[in-house]
């Protein structure tokens, strides 16, 4: 049976209010505590495992065995994702470059820091980013693998100079000082004192919340419960085209799109957790790429112009494209894969493309009626939901 997701009020997305703007708690909350005191035990500590919904065909959610969910983890990473004081200048938060309303990506073909910073590539979308994790791989998250768990990712941008420019011994100051924060840290993780609030800790709570970003309710998927209902004829056409080989019939053309966005009925992430060089850069040797990508990671030159192959879901809300946002629109992608790849591939380069066979013509048609199939791996339903939204548009948003 088809499950429908959950619909939530939509609280939108716009400017964050400062968080000194807090309204009085309500008589059963705990309140505020005092820094000057530091002693937390006297907060009740009852932690409830985060319940995952259970959405179409996605997998159980894989967790590291020293971070699982709980209510209050989830909730306080939430608050942190939206909360602008891990920046050096309390300007932006994690939500400046991952927007609800498009799959947590931001529409600018990179990152915009502090003070209109501009970083060197893309935010990638974090709807579903929790099944990036491959237990024992070192090579999960962000565009070149760089780190091997969320909760070692997540501490990254704070530091980083083209982003919240900021040091996490600040930040953990700032937090510690706050007159909520310290109750959260103590309901989520149980701590005892104020000076146990750590980075460590918080990177751990944004992870639990992470990993709540999970969303399998596109035309897609209801026409995989129900065959032929909800995708047009232009996105059967498209599906076909793009699946190809992988349905087992000689007489389907295939476009080699499954090959790098593989995808099974059971996980159905449209990516394969890989890294590829997809000959979007011209070169002729392995040691003329801007960006190294996978390389500069490995430190292997042949792994230079590998970056990770993304999540197909939602795509059509996630322009620009690539790991540089270089390409606008999806029409733009299909040309180079269809038109160009043989033509810019260097011949000392790897490409994953090499070991598949000559890409195949298409049509203009046979083109939209791919693009048909990617907008039909659109899933919209949780731009509503108020659990991932920001708390701080709240009129209290330290009394949930």
């Amino acid at each position: 049976m088809f499950k429908k997701s959950l619909l939530y009020l939509s609280l939108g997305l716009g400017s964050l209010l400062l968080l000194e703007t807090a309204c009085d708690p309500k008589p059963d909350d705990i309140g505020p505590v005092s820094p000057t005191v530091g002693s937390l035990d006297s907060i009740p500590y009852n932690p409830v495992a985060y319940d995952y919904p259970e959405i179409n065909g996605l997998p159980t959610m894989e967790e590291p065995s020293d971070n699982r969910a709980t209510e209050a983890g989830v909730k306080l990473g939430r608050y942190l994702f939206y909360e602008r004081k891990l920046s050096i200048d309390s300007s932006i938060s994690c939500a400046s470059c991952h927007h609800q309303d498009r799959a947590f990506t931001d529409g600018n073909p990179v990152g915009i820091g502090v003070g209109g910073a501009v970083g060197t590539r893309n935010s990638m979308s974090l709807i579903n980013v929790g099944y990036n994790w491959k237990q024992n791989s070192q090579h999960n998250f962000n565009w070149d693998g760089k780190f091997a768990s969320l909760e070692e990712q997540v501490l990254s941008p704070v530091e980083h100079p083209l982003e919240m420019m900021s040091n996490w011994e600040d930040v953990m100051q700032r937090l510690k000082a706050h007159e909520h924060y310290p109750r959260m840290f103590r309901q989520a993780f149980g701590i005892e004192h104020i000076d146990e609030m750590s980075k460590e800790l918080a990177a751990k709570a944004l992870a639990q919340f992470l990993r709540t970003l999970n969303s399998a309710d596109s035309e897609y998927d209801r026409d995989e419960w129900v065959p032929f209902e909800y995708m047009s004829e232009a996105a059967q056409r498209g599906k076909l085209l793009f699946l190809g080989d992988a349905l087992g019939s000689a007489s389907t053309k295939d476009a080699e799109c499954a090959h790098c966005h593989s995808f099974t009925r059971d996980a159905a992430i449209f990516a394969r957790n890989s890294f590829s060089n997809n000959a979007i850069d011209s070169v002729s040797s392995f040691m003329e790429f801007s960006d190294n990508g996978l390389g500069d990671v490995t430190g292997s030159v042949v792994d230079n112009g590998r970056f990770r192959e993304v999540s197909l879901r939602n795509v059509g809300l996630t322009a620009p494209y690539m790991h540089d946002g270089r390409f606008a629109t999806l029409e733009e992608v299909l040309d180079h894969y269809t038109e160009h790849t043989s033509g810019s591939r260097g011949p000392n380069v790897a490409n994953e493309l090499s070991t598949a066979p000559e890409l195949p013509h298409l049509t203009a048609q046979e083109k939209q009626d791919i693009i048909a199939f990617l907008h039909a791996l659109t899933d919209t339903s949780y731009v509503n939901k108020a659990e991932w939204a920001d708390p701080f548009l709240q009129a209290d948003p330290w009394a949930e």
